[in-house]
């Protein structure tokens, strides 16, 4: 499945991808299917208020959905006003309520190399807060504050399951899929903090999107290439095979101290050539467009403008 959260008509909602370019309002679908008695029963799940809540009944959950898309593919005129062109919604993050926005520094080796820096022998976390997410074509802000803003191209985790200490088997179970992070650094901020949060959490500096893709559309999320360019020039490229802790493996450390929820979201670190270890170094600037793109995911794509007036620190 390739889910999704979408505004149209002043009304966010939630859905899948059909094929590319269709989205499907999965309440709408859902409720034209059971009009039309193609299916008897689906329980409190029309009852979802956005894809987090339908995502908290569990693997049962989008085995449902499934069900849904496939009986659209032969419901006829059932199901037609659930069907939306992409090009008349505009889509959000996929997960607009995430309890927890978690990263990960330092989780790929020439990321680590660049920065001259030892290996970290156990995943490095940090978090950004809520505020700081952003959806596809919203606008990276530029803080007045800061003068080093520096894109990060991140395979992003989510979850499904609630729970604590999950086994490396068991989290694999635990991820509804996989998204689009760009984890957004002001890099001034964080260098002078001597510790992340502010300059990681500042407003709309975690972009997130356009799909939530199910591990058994993707596949191997290790497996995966992963790329970053500003204004079309090729800044980051690698794939997922190079991190150095797997995303089976992150959930299950994170889930030994701390509980992890339906929704939230765990952005998995970074490959080399960001900005700020470049010769020269190289940050965002008003009018610049940054597009990261996940292979089986796509492309999430964000411009960039000045928040305020620039100032300095």
């Amino acid at each position: 499945m390739r889910f999704c959260t979408f505004a149209r008509d002043g009304e966010n909602r939630f859905g899948f991808e059909l094929q590319p370019g269709m989205i499907v309002d999965l309440i709408g679908a859902g409720e034209a299917l059971l009009g039309s008695g193609q299916i008897a029963d689906l329980g409190n799940l029309l009852e979802s208020k956005d894809l987090k809540a339908w995502l908290t009944n569990g693997r049962e959950a989008i085995q449902t959905a499934e069900r849904i898309r496939d009986l659209m593919k032969k419901s006829g005129e059932a199901t037609k006003l659930a069907i939306h062109s992409q090009e008349d919604v505009r889509l959000l993050a996929p997960i607009l309520n995430p309890g927890k926005i978690m990263a990960i520094g330092l989780n790929y080796h020439d990321h680590a190399q660049e920065q001259k820096t030892t290996v970290p022998e156990n995943p490095l976390i940090f978090c950004k807060f809520s505020t700081s997410l952003i959806g596809p074509e919203d606008e990276i802000r530029l803080p007045a504050i800061s003068q080093k803003v520096d894109p990060e191209a991140e395979l992003c985790v989510v979850m499904l399951k609630t729970g604590r200490n999950f086994s490396y088997e068991e989290a694999r179970d635990a991820i509804a899929g996989y998204t689009i992070g760009n984890d957004v650094s002001a890099r001034d901020l964080q260098f002078s903090d001597k510790q992340w949060v502010r300059g990681k959490s500042c407003d709309t500096f975690a972009p997130c999107g356009p799909f939530l893709v199910t591990g058994d559309e993707l596949g191997d999320p290790h497996q995966l290439d992963i790329s970053l360019r500003v204004n079309e020039r090729v800044q980051q490229s690698d794939n997922t095979r190079n991190l150095m802790f797997d995303c089976y493996s992150l959930v299950s450390y994170i889930s030994q101290a701390i509980t992890l929820q339906t929704g939230d979201l765990i952005f998995t670190g970074t490959p080399s050539g960001v900005g700020v270890y470049r010769d020269p170094p190289v940050f965002l600037k008003a009018g610049d467009v940054v597009e990261i793109t996940v292979e089986k995911i796509g492309t999430l794509r964000n411009p960039v403008r000045d928040e305020y007036k620039r100032g300095s620190l």
